[in-house]
């Protein structure tokens, strides 16, 4: 109220020298006393403000005070259920689910809900058999399929059939069995023809016309072979200690044939040879069922 009292005063001061003033200088005293009058104005603004209580700060700035988003416990389900279904191995029930939620919430919604918003991701929430499992979406497969190759490790028998078929092709199965001296299951030949490295050649020319097989060039590119004559003959096997020291009078190795063309006591394959059954039935190698 002070300083309103001064300005006042001023004001009136400066009126009344206005008025006093000489003539012709009215105009000139007149903008200086309207100058004056602002800037004591103006001070008298600045003081008032300085007068009142100081101000919190906080009234440009929006309120501290955060009003609660009338579905945020819905949304803290949402956020339970994600979790839950993503850190599970196997799909889940609702029942499971129910557990970790308070009672009385709809869980069937709760799902709906992630179901919807999964519906375009990569991963996506579905139902199979009463249970729900995140996974991956349909149309994204395809690009996380891998192909591996199988390793599997050839049985003793298989390895011995190989080996006679190698050195002695072309040879039916009964030439494979009279040489092993035991009869071999179909199991046997049948790995050897899915790996790739036997085939059949043709049909032997006599009753029965059985199918006469040999090696392929897959079998050359394993074992690291320019051809089939170049596998290791009667010395180069007991050099490396692969045949008994003590064979029987007149044992030999037979020299493979190199050429693929059929033998005059062959001929070529008539088509049927995958939808005929066998003639013979073998059961399996007594070594075999050991393994």
């Amino acid at each position: 109220m002070q300083t309103h009292t001064a300005a006042a005063e001023a004001a009136l001061e400066i009126e009344d020298a206005v008025t006093h003033v000489a003539p012709g200088l009215e105009d000139d005293v007149a903008t200086e006393a309207a100058i004056e009058t602002e800037a004591a104005a103006e001070i008298a603004g600045e003081e008032d403000e300085s007068d009142s209580p100081p101000s919190s700060g906080m009234e440009d700035q929006p309120s501290a005070t955060v009003t609660r988003h009338p579905r945020a416990d819905r949304n803290q389900h949402l956020r339970i259920v994600e979790a839950i279904l993503f850190a599970t191995a196997q799909p889940v029930d609702t029942a499971y689910v129910a557990g970790f939620l308070p009672e009385g919430t709809d869980v069937a919604a709760l799902l709906a809900d992630l179901k919807t918003n999964y519906a375009n991701r990569g991963v996506n929430l579905v139902e199979v058999a009463g249970k729900w499992l995140f996974r991956t979406a349909d149309d994204l497969g395809y690009i996380l399929r891998r192909e591996k190759v199988e390793e599997r490790k050839l049985s003793k028998a298989a390895m011995e059939t190989l080996a006679i078929i190698a050195y002695h092709q072309p040879v039916t199965r009964a030439e494979i069995e009279d040489i092993r001296g035991v009869a071999i299951s179909k199991g046997t030949l049948d790995q050897l023809l899915e790996i790739g490295w036997v085939r059949m050649r043709g049909r032997r020319k006599t009753p029965g016309r059985p199918v006469t097989y040999g090696t392929t060039e897959a079998f050359l590119n394993h074992f690291g072979l320019n051809e089939v004559g170049d596998l290791p003959g009667l010395q180069e096997l007991k050099g490396a200690g692969l045949l008994d020291a003590n064979l029987p009078p007149g044992f030999d190795i037979p020299m493979p044939r190199s050429n693929d063309d059929l033998l005059p006591d062959e001929e070529p394959l008539d088509g049927t040879e995958t939808e005929q059954l066998p003639l013979e039935m073998h059961l399996p190698e007594q070594s075999d069922v050991q393994e």
